[in-house]
């Protein structure tokens, strides 16, 4: 089966549709116009951008380029956990925190499936490397943005409850416990609900887009399977971690909740 290309008047047709949907926004008076066209702007330059880079990292296929362009995207999406959080620990904390859960989880994963499930010749092959971090980073960047915020928003939120468990004799752990257990719900649910919904309600993108290049289905759900798994252990994780290290900060060795450690909401 052939790939049908597409050439770039039909895309703008497409992107027509958007700036008609922007028209009809603006004349709803929703105020999203302006972010509509920005927002499809940037889609499309940035994947422009990132065409031509992967291209030219097929062609070298070489491990310093693989891990050169796995560090930036591990440090793009840890500025976007910070940047997605209401009340960030401040410092740095944020950024830190955010960026060490996600590298611990989506990259000890990544490494795994690609040595041990997968096992391309050679391992980091661009092909399956890049893509499959990808989409493992972009899924715990959702995970641990959400749980964080979830933590230190509710902490802010229920600080008298908090410090009242602490007076009352409660270690910290005790006094934060049924917070961090929601915040890492929170930010493994939407993984969930992906694999029940996954075949039934919609069809995984990782999936659709084999489909449309000719593979076949069998071989197109088997790789949707996989990395569904595998985007749920990272999440997983790296939620987990990321909880468990951000509501550490809240308290300093003596177990005193110290908020001031969070900015102020960000608007």
């Amino acid at each position: 089966m052939n790939v049908i290309d597409l050439a770039w008047w039909q895309l703008g047709l497409a992107a027509s549709m958007v700036v008609a949907l922007a028209a009809c926004t603006h004349l709803a008076r929703l105020g999203v116009g302006k972010s509509l066209l920005l927002a499809g702007a940037r889609t499309a330059l940035q994947l422009a951008l990132i065409g031509l880079i992967l291209e030219a990292l097929f062609a070298a296929s070489r491990l310093h380029w693989v891990a050169l362009m796995a560090t930036a995207m591990l440090l793009i999406a840890g500025r976007e956990v910070m940047a997605r959080q209401k009340r960030r620990l401040l410092g740095g904390w944020a950024f830190g925190i955010g960026t060490v859960s996600m590298f611990l989880s989506s990259f000890t994963v990544t490494v795994l499936t690609l040595t041990v499930i997968i096992g391309p010749e050679p391992w980091y092959t661009p092909q399956y490397a890049i893509p499959l971090l990808g989409m493992m980073l972009g899924n715990t960047m959702n995970g641990v943005s959400l749980s964080l915020d979830r933590l230190t928003d509710t902490a802010w939120r229920q600080r008298a409850v908090i410090e009242n468990r602490l007076m009352l004799g409660q270690r910290w752990q005790e006094a934060i416990g049924d917070i961090r257990r929601e915040a890492m719900r929170s930010g493994m649910i939407p993984t969930i609900n992906a694999m029940a919904a996954a075949g039934v309600v919609s069809l995984p993108g990782m999936m659709t887009g084999q489909i449309l290049a000719g593979s076949p289905p069998a071989v197109a759900v088997k790789y949707q399977i996989l990395v569904m798994f595998t985007i749920t252990v990272g999440t997983g994780f790296g939620t987990l971690a990321a909880v468990a290290a951000g509501s550490r900060r809240l308290f300093d060795e003596r177990e005193r909740l110290r908020l001031e450690r969070l900015s102020e909401p960000v608007s």
